[in-house]
């Protein structure tokens, strides 16, 4: 059996369904540009959750807040372009929170320690305790891999619907 992957973007998906006994390969990554275009900028959406892990659908549209991690992070740019900052925070600003991102009160009081511009198809590592902001001039769509925490959005009555 042949399987085609059609990657979609903000512009153009179609919006998948499972029916019993379907084959799953046919809807990676289906939904989450319809989850990106009902979502509001930087709200970070669960898509996946697998124990304490999850994947966040995030919808990029001008400058983001500041967050913070306990733990690494991993984004794909799964449509336009965004661009990711990074600052050492002081320690006043370390996460106290156990998991996922939060946003970070005020601006990074630490070093700046760069930034990464990355189109669809790439991944940025967003380090452990490292204050992150991310920019973009049109919407974007990344995929964030981390854990639940404080920004993680449930919607799952809202984008699971089975036929």
């Amino acid at each position: 059996m042949s399987v085609k992957t059609h990657v979609g973007s903000l512009a153009s998906y179609d919006k998948g369904s499972i029916k019993v006994n379907d084959d799953l390969r046919h809807y990676a990554f289906s939904n989450i540009f319809e989850v990106a275009n009902n979502s509001k900028p930087y709200e970070r959406v669960m898509v996946v959750s697998n124990l304490e892990y999850c994947a966040e659908v995030v919808r990029a549209e001008g400058t983001s807040p500041w967050y913070v991690a306990p733990h690494d992070e991993f984004a794909i740019v799964m449509d336009g372009e965004i661009e990711f900052t990074f600052y050492q925070v002081g320690d006043d600003q370390k996460p106290t929170h156990k998991a996922g991102a939060a946003r970070l009160n005020g601006e990074p009081t630490g070093k700046r320690m760069g930034r990464v511009r990355a189109r669809r198809g790439h991944e940025v590592l967003l380090p452990a305790g490292s204050a992150y902001q991310l920019s973009a001039a049109k919407p974007s769509v990344a995929i964030i891999q981390t854990s639940a925490g404080p920004e993680s959005v449930e919607r799952w009555s809202e984008i699971c619907v089975l036929k």
